[in-house]
């Protein structure tokens, strides 16, 4: 598995994650195999929100794998707080609310990393300086970010944090990628051209950044999956006719497109099936020419100007 450096912390990460919003949805020994198979692949990364499976899947992540202090040191475990039913908070009596439960919930004395879900429209920058650099100082917390935020709101947070915001989870898939649709439609009156989020893509190489992809399968917002997805009949053929020649399966060529980017995206993977996860994998092992990367790109129904 290669690796890619979070520049504003200097941590060296896995290239791919492994995303646990719904392993509580296998069996123990179902997840303690999928998890001990990311390991194996060398993915030791593993992201969680205190929302995942209604506030359960900290917790029965730690149960399968039987966390203690040796398997704990092989991971980097990050966590997200903010969303609350019917709103977005982020207080520090509730952020500070939510680390403590994610640590008890994954028998852990810190978060590796710790991400703001989503832009809450009543944050207070000052307060959220306060509580990181309590959450870093009782090292309950060693590195902080954000999930769905655009540039200026993570510019409005790094002008009063100390803990400055290492990275932006943000969905990004072939079918799914505003953040590379605007860029390549500027100076044009074409919709793919609306700028959305302050040219974030951008704003995060610029500020050394690492962007996190999340739904990197998925069309839409939460519409399902582009593979093997008869609406996008173009694009699953140059996927597969790219799967005969890497010799791997479908989810590590959409995979592998998101990797080509030069901005060292690292991907990450919601699968609860291990043997799919050993393929995915694999897609840390090709780099897709600039004319396949195209290729699938406007094979998504994407229109160079």
């Amino acid at each position: 598995m290669k690796k890619i450096l979070i520049k504003e912390i200097n941590l060296e990460v896995p290239e791919i994650a492994l995303g646990c919003m719904r392993i509580n949805r296998l069996s123990q020994s179902d997840a303690q195999r999928l998890i001990q198979t990311a390991l194996d692949e060398g993915i030791n990364f593993f992201d969680h929100a205190d929302i995942y499976g209604a506030g359960e899947a900290e917790k029965f992540f730690s149960q399968a794998i039987e966390m203690n202090s040796s398997i704990r040191e092989k991971m980097i475990l990050q966590s997200k707080c903010c969303i609350k039913k019917g709103l977005y908070e982020a207080s520090k009596e509730h952020i500070i609310y939510s680390v403590d439960n994610s640590l008890k919930n994954l028998q852990t004395d810190y978060l590796d990393i710790l991400l703001l879900h989503r832009p809450d429209a009543l944050i207070e920058p000052e307060e959220v300086a306060e509580t990181f650099d309590e959450l870093k100082k009782s090292g309950k917390v060693k590195y902080f970010g954000v999930s769905n935020f655009n540039a200026y709101q993570i510019q409005l947070l790094n002008q009063y944090c100390s803990q400055k915001m290492a990275i932006n989870q943000l969905q990004l898939s072939i079918p799914e990628c505003k953040i590379i649709d605007s860029g390549l439609n500027v100076n044009t009156s074409f919709d793919a051209g609306i700028n959305r989020d302050g040219s974030i893509l951008d704003y995060c190489r610029l500020n050394n950044i690492t962007i996190q992809a999340w739904s990197p399968f998925q069309k839409g917002f939460i519409s399902g999956t582009f593979l093997d997805n008869p609406e996008y009949g173009l694009l699953n053929s140059v996927i597969y006719e790219l799967t005969q020649k890497y010799s791997v399966s479908n989810s590590a060529i959409a995979v592998a497109w998101i990797l080509r980017h030069p901005a060292k995206i690292q991907t990450i993977v919601g699968t609860t099936n291990f043997e799919r996860l050993q393929n995915i994998a694999k897609a840390s092992q090709i780099t897709l020419t600039r004319e396949e990367w195209y290729r699938l790109y406007t094979a998504a129904g994407k229109h160079l100007p």
